[in-house]
């Protein structure tokens, strides 16, 4: 087992001197190559979020639920995710370190907090991007029904629909997988053409369907006349919060990324932007452009049905096979930052095998066995799809209760940091063992002031916070339509409730046995 060089103690180090691209003021050597450039940066970011992937996999969700008024929910959850964001960026600049969540809140709090923040999130991240592999069943068999290798009918619904997801996404991660190991140039560059990729397939179908517009923008204003507006914010902004997570990815990267206090914060709010903007965008021309709202294909198959009902099957599987290589990128920037997560709390010696998932290639400068243990994972929780497709949607969704938890405990202990009068960048606080009074870093790499929200700073955080547990409670409240749409699983109802308690318990059992 490793001795963490961060958490023992973790905050008697001070930050480093203004424009030091080393780790050394951390506690940490250089170990992963130092390649990333802004671009691949926003790239991470953008990538995790993933437009496409996530808008085609749960556009039908939201829909289903709240009629064309769920789309009111994307502008006031995108709202609260750049408040969230802010506060992100001013740690980004502050604390440019791999397993952003992780080393964040550990600073901020102090070990055992930042611990349990690392414990949820990286769970949530490992079931992200089996979420993520999935959706190539609902993409790649619409592009060519040789893509459904066991026959049958693709839906992911049917039995043969989560048998073909299985294999697609299992071959997905396995390549993904293969990526991280080689190493970080070969994910960067297949990250930035892949990203270009997905922006170059969002504006084109934007402009597609906007100009196919069957109905006007009034339209979001009806429910489909099965709920009132607020059922339709709180069940339809689930797609809303599952598309706008991981922006901090480009946090994550920190230590991949020349000028990382200049770059990150920057990156984490263009990406979040960008993606929220297309993303709503997307949405708003499916709507306008779709055939029927009401003949049911909206609701049963989403974003596909749109490009290929109103576009033609041949623009519309080209633009579908765009989505396809925005899944893939996605899949891999999400295992990438699970797998950098796993790395840093694993150099802090805080994991089962830490010296094993904290060693780092010196030919690639990539941690290999992290990415090989998402990936397995990842997997494992592909056959739960398999065996119990009910139970998968619900773990789905409490991957991405698991994250909005590990968020708002960053910006929980960020505001206690804020009313306690401390700077944020300031060596130490947490259980005091630290040194509170010692002097933050001001300026970045390039001679500039580190990205601040100023006298905005207290506000946006106090709202980030509200908006956080808001949120929270929201995705995990046990509601039977959306944890078990079928009935009588009581446990299915309660599992998001269920499962964040047994993961609390289980990460408190092997702390105490640790210590």
């Amino acid at each position: 087992m490793t001795t963490s060089p961060s958490l023992a103690p973790p905050d008697t180090t001070a930050v480093p001197a203004a424009g030091d691209h080393s780790l050394s003021g951390f506690g940490y050597p250089q170990q992963l190559h130092r390649t990333m450039g802004r671009f691949a940066s926003f790239a991470a970011g953008f990538s995790f979020i993933s437009v496409l992937t996530t808008v085609f996999q749960l556009f039908s969700f939201g829909y289903g639920f709240a009629g064309p008024a769920f789309l009111w929910s994307w502008p006031l959850v995108l709202g609260g995710q750049l408040l969230v964001a802010g506060c992100f960026a001013e740690l980004a600049a502050r604390y440019p370190i791999s397993g952003s969540i992780y080393q964040w809140a550990s600073r901020l709090g102090n070990a055992t907090y930042g611990w349990f923040t690392g414990w949820l999130m990286v769970i949530g991240q490992i079931v992200v991007v089996t979420a993520a592999a999935l959706a190539l069943q609902v993409v790649l068999p619409a592009v060519w029904s040789g893509f459904q290798l066991v026959g049958g009918d693709p839906a992911l619904t049917t039995r043969t629909g989560a048998r073909n997801a299985v294999l697609l996404g299992a071959a997905l991660i396995a390549l993904t997988t293969l990526v991280n190991v080689v190493g970080i140039r070969l994910m960067s560059v297949i990250n930035s053409v892949g990203v270009t990729a997905e922006i170059t397939g969002i504006v084109l179908i934007v402009v597609l369907l906007l100009t196919h517009s069957e109905r006007t923008p009034t339209v979001t204003l009806h429910t489909g006349g099965q709920s009132g507006y607020l059922w339709a914010f709180l069940v339809g902004s689930f797609t809303a919060a599952y598309v706008m997570i991981g922006f901090d990815s480009a946090g994550e990267m920190s230590e991949e990324t020349v000028a990382p206090r200049r770059t990150a914060p920057r990156t984490i709010l263009g990406a979040l932007t960008a993606a929220g903007v297309g993303g709503g965008l997307l949405m708003l021309g499916a709507l306008l452009a779709a055939p029927s709202l009401s003949d049911g294909r909206l609701a049963s198959e989403g974003m596909s049905y749109v490009l290929t009902s109103t576009l033609g099957d041949g623009v519309g599987r080209l633009l579908l096979a765009d989505v396809a290589v925005a899944v893939c990128v996605g899949t891999l920037a999400m295992q990438t930052a699970g797998a950098r997560m796993l790395f840093s709390m694993a150099r802090d010696g805080v994991l089962p095998f830490s010296a094993r998932l904290a060693a780092v290639s010196r030919r690639s400068g990539t941690p290999h066995l992290p990415a090989l243990v998402v990936g397995v994972l990842a997997v494992g929780f592909l056959l739960v799809n398999l065996l119990a497709p009910s139970a998968f949607l619900a773990l789905e969704t409490t991957c991405i209760v698991l994250v909005y938890t590990a968020y708002a405990l960053v910006v929980g202990a960020m505001l206690r940091r804020r009313l306690r009068g401390l700077p944020i960048g300031a060596a130490g606080d947490g259980d005091g063992a630290g040194d509170p009074s010692a002097e933050p870093v001001e300026l970045d790499e390039h001679g500039e002031p580190l990205f601040s929200l100023g006298r905005w700073g207290l506000p946006v955080n106090v709202l980030a916070l509200i908006y956080g547990v808001a949120m929270t409670v929201n995705l995990a409240w046990p509601r039977a339509a959306v944890y078990d749409p079928a009935g009588g699983h009581w446990y299915l109802q309660w599992f998001s409730v269920l499962f964040l308690a047994a993961a609390l318990l289980v990460g408190a059992a092997y702390r105490l046995r640790r210590r």
